[in-house]
């Protein structure tokens, strides 16, 4: 048999040759072998890890780093800026309530009572805002001070927890002085108060989300705050307490079209329909303006009675720079700054007006 002289022929072994029927056993090959036999192309090479600039692995973003809400955190949750709106009317509501009785009998007791209730209930709906605005995602975009839930700082049960303890001291205020006055049917109206905090921004349709959030605060922390403290006190409401009233819901109304200002476009985003966002930014500035000046035409009522009333007109030094800043206002800042002029007017206002009343 001649030799196969092509020299791309091999020779066949025939340990090799597979055998119909027969179970060719596994040859166990050393690591060295298996690397050995692998062609390079296919030997696995380790991953390198990708890197970012700045050395980070794997291409992601750096985690923020939140720390835990501090005592001046807790403090700025309650928004002492807006606690003015709760002093005025309170205040507004002493004076009349002294006129009333021919400036003869102080009801100090009723009073603080009164002032417990309206700054427990302004507290309580600042940190029920931050809890509720916070859990819906509303404040996931927020351009103000930041809040506790909304960036993490503080659990939302915690703050939370926080509003009812301010909500229940208002509630036991409330109560203590109804028992004082005998007006057990104004337990009824502190508890509609109540309810109506926890529901600007609470529930499942908060009522400060379809633009009814300034008639809330013009009937709850104008009229009724004032009044109320007015009729627990003598058992009636004069003149007075009602112009009174209206003039320090108007002025609370403008703090919190100015924060609905800052707050448009975020508020727009989340779909928060604040009165702001649904008359526009031009008709919410001619509003804040109404709502700012129309207290001091009102003003002219308690200067044909009481003959130092018109020192109060010294606060429009306060209140105008406020309506042009939010007129030509086109950051957050400015609005913010409006903002606090516009509370600090509302104080200033309310006591001095309550000053000139009483005294």
């Amino acid at each position: 048999m001649a030799r196969n002289s092509n020299p791309k022929m091999q020779r066949i072994d025939p340990s090799k040759t597979p055998v119909k029927g027969a179970v060719r056993e596994p040859v166990k090959q050393s690591s060295k072998q298996r690397a050995a036999e692998t062609p390079t192309y296919e030997k696995k090479k380790p991953a390198k890890q990708a890197k970012r600039k700045g050395g980070r692995p794997g291409g992601r973003s750096p985690v923020p780093v939140v720390h835990k809400a501090t005592f001046g955190d807790w403090v700025a949750g309650a928004r002492i800026r807006t606690l003015p709106l709760a002093i005025a009317p309170v205040a507004l509501g002493t004076a009349a309530a002294h006129a009333a009785t021919g400036f003869e009998d102080w009801h100090w007791v009723r009073a603080l009572l009164c002032l417990a209730v309206a700054l427990g209930l302004q507290i309580g709906v600042n940190y029920a805002n931050d809890y509720s605005d916070g859990i819906r995602g509303t404040d996931a975009h927020r351009v103000g001070p930041s809040r506790l839930t909304g960036s993490g700082a503080a659990k939302p049960r915690t703050v939370l927890a926080v509003a009812l303890f301010f909500f229940a001291v208002a509630a036991l205020a409330g109560v203590a002085v109804v028992v004082l006055s005998g007006q057990y049917w104004m337990l009824a109206v502190g508890a509609v108060c109540v309810l109506a905090a926890w529901f600007y921004t609470g529930g499942k349709h908060p009522y400060g989300y379809y633009g009814l959030g300034e008639v809330f605060v013009f009937v709850f922390f104008g009229i009724v705050a004032t009044a109320g403290t007015t009729f627990v006190q003598v058992g009636t409401v004069n003149l007075e307490s009602w112009i009174a009233g209206v003039a320090a819901g108007l002025l609370a109304c403008a703090v919190l079209m100015a924060n609905n200002l800052r707050d448009l476009d975020q508020d727009r985003s989340a779909g928060k329909r604040t009165l702001s966002v649904l008359v526009g930014g031009l008709t919410s500035r001619i509003l804040f303006a109404v709502f700012v000046l129309l207290p001091f035409v009102l003003l002219g009522f308690f200067v044909l009675l009481y003959q130092n009333s018109y020192l109060v007109y010294f606060t429009l030094l306060l209140a105008i720079p406020a309506v042009i800043i939010v007129l030509t206002a086109k950051t957050p800042k400015e609005f913010l700054l409006a903002l606090k002029l516009t509370s600090l007017t509302a104080l200033i206002y309310g006591v001095w007006l309550a000053c000139t009343i009483a005294f």
